[in-house]
């Protein structure tokens, strides 16, 4: 074999080497993780590829020159405007990917159009405008000189098909869209593009009180199979990844689409805000998953283990608790880097928590010891401090749920004073409340100190995640006059 063919087999390995692991990196944090650390968070636990929600100016200056490869997110709300004009196109790929390609080297590979822009919830809202979007994306890059190095993606939810009979083999798109479908997958495939498919085994579980719990996880080396294992022709599915990927490529393949690309652009497991949510069961699940990613075994239809991006790397305090209050926490690590359970990766490595996270002083807003839980404007200044801060955490079932009042009083307190950065005046609620260096902590619930984020830029355009966070951040910083004045 000559130097030329196995320089190519050595760059395949390494391209498709067992052991890569990709993640989505969300920004919706009042308190954002430094772009530099988090990008030291996953070069030190092996995530070489990550996907981005939207061009968030620090977390592409941090990934510059870095190695890591990036997806990265055209939101839903700018595909009308990206659809009607071309020129729209060209501008946002200039600034948001040619910018950051040559200017800062980052290894920008996709461009994912859109998130979920089918999801029946939507209501048809961003149907229209996701095809000509995608058109004219593709052809920004081509005047850009980057295609050949960037692709388009558009990642969907798994309710863009479905099964009749709860076989895979018999899966199809949904009969209201399987025109666009069959487009929009014609075009990626006719442009290099790849399809990016998002799975939530946690979802089908918690939105059913009698779906079978052992079947949403993957089953454990001889284990025997769940109860709910799905018999297709001479294959047996024993899990929902499994199916529901199965399901989409017997779609695709229906309609004479079998050879594009199926990435998983979002999977994985919360750990607070729900019943169902919590450590046990993300370690579970995503140690299952993990697993079979280094192993790098697929599914029936895929026996290659496809690129999979957990959903997500770290939990987002600010992110929208729609469709439910675990939205905040489906991160591997903590808001801090900090892990939240054991995972083990390629030879048993464990993973590994962020270096050099600074936090704000070790102090603590709580309600007084004098003060009354029954007190008529405690319930006024819970209500404020849970407006403009992070309180899904006292859900019933969830780590904080099973405080008692004055727990959940000093809870909601705290969670508005790190907020706030401990800022002079935050801890004010009328005097009902008073700052200790006593943590407060107890039992499964964990009373936070926030990361000094120090000068943290979050001033950057108004489609980032780091402007909506500054503008949440302004929202909190605001209030603080009103709690200096008003009787809560």
């Amino acid at each position: 074999m000559g130097w030329s063919a196995l320089l190519l087999l050595w760059l395949l390995a390494l391209a498709f080497r067992a052991d890569a692991l990709a993640a989505n990196w969300g920004t919706r944090a009042l308190h954002p993780l430094p772009g530099d650390v988090t990008v030291q968070l996953l070069k030190d636990n092996g995530f070489d590829k990550v996907k981005l929600f939207e061009a968030d100016p620090a977390a592409l200056k941090a990934l510059g020159h870095s190695g890591i490869q990036v997806m990265l997110g055209l939101p839903n709300e700018l595909l009308a405007t990206v659809a009607r004009d071309v020129a729209a196109a060209e501008q946002w790929v200039q600034r948001n990917v040619s910018h950051y390609v040559s200017d800062y080297g980052v290894d920008i590979r996709f461009v994912a159009v859109g998130n979920e822009p089918f999801l029946k919830s939507y209501k048809g809202q961003f149907e229209a405008a996701t095809l000509p979007a995608v058109r004219n994306v593709q052809a920004a890059l081509v005047k850009a000189g980057l295609a050949r190095q960037v692709r388009v993606t558009v990642p969907l939810n798994a309710d863009v098909y479905e099964s009749l009979d709860g076989r895979p083999s018999s899966g199809d798109f949904r009969p209201d869209i399987t025109t666009l479908m069959t487009s929009l997958v014609r075009f990626l495939l006719d442009s290099g593009g790849v399809l990016a498919i998002n799975i939530y085994p946690f979802l089908s579980m918690d939105a059913d009180a009698n779906f079978p719990r052992d079947y949403a996880f993957f089953p454990a080396p001889g284990a025997p199979p769940s109860q709910a294992s799905v018999q297709d022709g001479n294959v047996l599915y024993t899990n929902v990844f499994d199916a529901n990927y199965d399901t989409l490529v017997a779609a695709l393949e229906k309609h004479g689409l079998g050879n594009i690309t199926v990435v998983v652009g979002e999977i994985g497991w919360p750990t607070d805000g729900d019943a169902n949510a919590n450590a046990a069961g993300a370690q579970k699940f995503n140690q299952g998953l993990f697993d079979r990613i280094v192993a790098g075994k697929g599914t029936p239809r895929r026996p290659q283990m496809p690129d999979v991006y957990v959903f997500a790397l770290l939990d987002e305090d600010a992110k929208s608790v729609d469709p439910g209050n675990f939205e905040r926490h489906w991160g591997v690590f903590n808001y801090d880097g900090s892990p939240k359970y054991a995972l083990r990766l390629a030879g048993g490595k464990g993973i590994v928590p962020a270096k050099g996270v600074r936090y704000l002083s070790k102090q603590w807003c709580v309600l007084r010891p004098d003060a009354s839980p029954t007190d008529p404007a405690i319930v006024g200044a819970v209500g404020y401090a849970c407006q403009y801060a992070d309180c899904t955490s006292l859900s019933p079932g969830s780590s904080c749920g099973g405080l008692d009042v004055r727990g959940n009083v000093s809870y909601a307190f705290n969670q508005f004073f790190q907020s706030a950065s401990q800022q002079k005046g935050s801890c004010g609620f009328n005097n009902l409340s008073v700052v200790t260096t006593t943590d407060p902590s107890r039992g499964t619930c964990r009373f936070k100190i926030m990361i000094d984020t120090g000068r943290h830029d979050l001033t950057h355009q108004d489609d980032s995640g780091a402007a909506r966070a500054a503008a949440a951040w302004g929202a909190v910083v605001a209030v603080l006059a009103l709690l200096a004045i008003v009787a809560l």
